[in-house]
């Protein structure tokens, strides 16, 4: 079977073995009492006074925390024991006063065992993959470790972790065996591996797989680890409060800003090495053009000083070392991929900007007239300074240039953006409307404030399609709802959008605490919650769909809706706008292409298949008996062949980079690679055609505009 088409247990399994364990490390001795105290002291008056939701620590609260962080600690059940639990539950209703008193004496009690039951582990599966398991043997394991109780005692554990590994090494078999089945219907004269073979050679994956998890573990440091508690503390107010530790507020300031210093290449952590996993377009390292995806990095040398051997290093360390300021010198002693020659390659550092991060464009005709579809995979924006790009700045840009070249209409891609700056989603929906109120934000106690666009000039007065999806959250939903309520654009795409509708703030939390000299992170803490314009809120709800689509996430769990301890929807009074209505035939446009996609066969198929993937989320159970899962596998197998063909689709259009980019992709072979591949993923996206039909058949009124120079 294609264990994929149900759940890939083996990615699965690992994942929560690294999930309980990602904020431990049995090594670390850079444990800081002091800052540890200091945290919670800040954090806790943060939240307390600050956060959107008023919320006494209390013995609910601590109960929240308890049950939180050791869960975080071990959600797969394999470390904790019932009697362990019982040990900690004395704490349960006590760590709100230890809290209030800044003592984390329930968390030192907590990881001290951990760190006993961590020690333990190696040994548990060392010895359980050490010899065959029992596959005729009738047995059942739920990988919903939600609903599973801990264990009663080790003997019960060491069951659990037998039954876990036992799943792993089952599911690898099956997959050796599909594809020695493959093989032999190409080729009938293969040396055909036995079960007990393949047996042994799957045990010998995992035991691998395990040995390197483990290796990762151990690079993790106190910060990693108390981050989780801090964590189970700071989410006990909403899902989307949370404590970054300094490294983790680094890679989030990379990630809205879009851009960082250093020599523009990716890393992955290979066994003891740091290797190049790929090289950002248009980069120092790219430009310089000596390193290569593949290449190992042993050494890092700052200038002509002397090189530091990174070799066996955590990757976040080495990170540190080979990242640095623009205009500085970086020297790296490197194993070549191709040839296993050692060469000391030097580059010079700048600023790196991450081109997938920020908006794109491209241009299709269909039936003699031109349409613009413009791709925003986030609102980014780089607080610190202001005249950098944003995505406000790039979007208006991105118009006009597609203005120059005489598109009819604008297919805006927000599938899968997860959101960003409140600021910038302002401005973007300010482009699309002569003036008027975007969002209402609201403070904790205080009256909604309306949050308006100013300028009554019109950057885009033509028809405007907005594509969205279930994982469209945030500032996603804030433009999304605008252009809705006024009526200005047609929402196409997922049933509703992720319906996230609050507002997080990151506070250094130095600022609290300024005469300290270590860097204490930052807490992103939700302040606001925001509505529409119409009074209603996105939170829970987010974003119904003018024209629904149905696609694979159409009935899975994921949204705002799943998370525990969601805020919940309301509603304040309605802004005072004025819709542009800015169609003729909106209604006209939307019921027929309800009713294209109602009676599209591919449609149809999509919804029969997110029903099946549905009910195999819902289905955790596996069987351990050799025949019984190969027949279930058979199964599921039979099945998903019936959905193979679900997303196939080509719709014959032809995408092409607006002309500003000709010379760019020219002189720049990645990003012509990549530009090739998104218009090739685009001709066969029947989302993009279906939106596209969509915009073709809007007929704007003819309103007078002012257009923004």
């Amino acid at each position: 079977m294609k264990i994929t088409n149900k759940f890939n247990i083996t990615l699965i399994v690992f994942l929560l073995i690294f999930q309980s364990l990602k904020a431990d490390n049995t090594f670390a001795k850079d444990t800081d009492p002091e800052k540890d105290k200091i945290l919670v002291y800040v954090l806790k008056n943060i939240l307390t006074r600050g956060h959107f939701v008023e919320k006494d620590m209390n013995d609910d609260f601590s109960e929240q925390v308890f049950h939180s962080f050791i869960d975080g600690l071990d959600p797969s059940k394999r470390y904790f024991t019932q009697e362990d639990v019982k040990e900690f539950s004395k704490f349960k209703y006590e760590i709100d006063n230890q809290l209030i008193a800044d003592d984390v004496s329930f968390y030192n009690i907590v990881y001290q065992s951990f760190i006993e039951k961590i020690k333990n582990a190696k040994s548990y599966y060392g010895a359980l993959l050490a010899k065959p398991f029992n596959f005729k043997k009738t047995e059942t394991i739920d990988i919903d470790y939600k609903k599973a109780p801990f264990a009663k005692n080790e003997k019960e554990l060491i069951n659990y972790w037998r039954k876990q590994l036992k799943l792993n090494v089952l599911s690898r078999i099956q997959d050796k065996l599909e594809k020695q089945e493959a093989q032999l219907e190409k080729d009938k004269k293969i040396d055909v591996k036995s079960f007990k073979v393949l047996e042994k050679e799957a045990r010998a994956d995992i035991l691998k797989n395990m040995d390197e998890l483990y290796l990762r573990i151990e690079e993790l440091e106190h910060e990693d680890w108390f981050s989780t508690f801090l964590n189970s503390v700071v989410g006990a107010f909403d899902p989307h409060t949370t404590y970054m530790a300094p490294r983790t507020k680094e890679r989030f300031d990379q990630d809205m800003s879009g851009k960082l210093e250093g020599i523009g290449a990716r890393l992955v952590k290979k066994g003891i090495y740091t290797e190049i996993f790929e090289l950002v377009s248009g980069g120092p390292a790219w430009k310089q053009g000596a390193l290569e995806a593949g290449d190992i990095i042993l050494a890092v040398a700052q200038g002509n000083s002397e090189p530091l051997d990174i070799v066996g290093m955590r990757l976040g360390d080495a990170i540190k070392f080979i990242k640095g300021k623009k205009g500085t010198e970086v020297r790296l002693t490197v194993k070549k991929k191709l040839d296993g020659s050692t060469k000391i390659i030097s580059i010079l550092r700048d600023i790196v900007e991450l081109e997938e991060t920020f908006v794109k464009s491209t241009i299709v005709e269909k039936e003699g007239r031109k349409y613009g579809l413009i791709d925003l995979p986030r609102f980014y924006i780089d607080f610190s300074d202001s005249n950098s790009r944003d995505s406000a700045k790039d979007m208006e840009r991105e118009i006009e240039r597609l203005k120059s070249e005489n598109v009819s209409g604008l297919l805006i891609d927000l599938r899968n953006n997860g959101g960003g700056s409140l600021k910038t989603a302002i401005e973007i929906a300010g482009l699309f409307i002569p003036k008027g109120p975007i969002v209402q934000v609201k403070f904790r106690g205080r009256a909604p404030e309306v949050k308006n666009d100013t300028d009554p000039k019109m950057q885009w007065d033509g028809a405007v399609v907005v594509l969205v999806n279930e994982l469209s959250a945030s500032a996603s939903e804030i433009f999304a709802a605008a252009m809705q309520d006024y009526g200005r654009a047609i929402i196409i795409g997922g049933n509703q959008t992720y319906g996230k509708g609050t507002v997080q703030s990151v506070i250094p939390i130095n600022n609290f605490y300024p005469n300290y000299e270590k860097d204490l992170g930052a807490i992103k803490m939700t302040i606001q919650k925001f509505y529409r314009v119409n009074g209603g809120s996105t939170q829970i709800e987010g974003v119904y769909s003018d024209i629904a689509m149905p696609n694979k996430y159409s009935y899975m769990k994921f949204g705002e809706r799943d998370l525990d301890g969601a805020l919940v929807w309301d509603k304040v009074p309605q802004a005072t706008y004025t819709k542009t209505n800015s169609y003729e035939n909106f209604s006209e446009v939307v019921n027929k292409s309800k009713s294209r996609v109602a009676l599209d066969p591919k449609f149809e198929l999509i919804n029969e298949y997110a029903k099946w993937l549905k009910s195999n989320q819902e289905n955790t159970s596996y069987s351990l008996n050799t025949a019984e899962f190969s027949a279930e596998s058979k199964l599921i197998e039979k099945a998903s062949k019936k959905y193979a063909t679900a997303f196939k689709y080509n719709s014959d259009l032809r995408f092409k980079s607006p002309k500003y980019e000709f010379p760019l992709v020219e002189k720049d072979s990645i990003l012509a690679e990549k530009r090739t591949i998104w218009h090739t993923n685009l001709a066969k996206d029947m989302y993009v055609a279906e939106a596209l039909n969509v915009l073709q058949a809007l007929k704007l009124k003819n309103v007078e505009v002012i257009t923004k120079n």
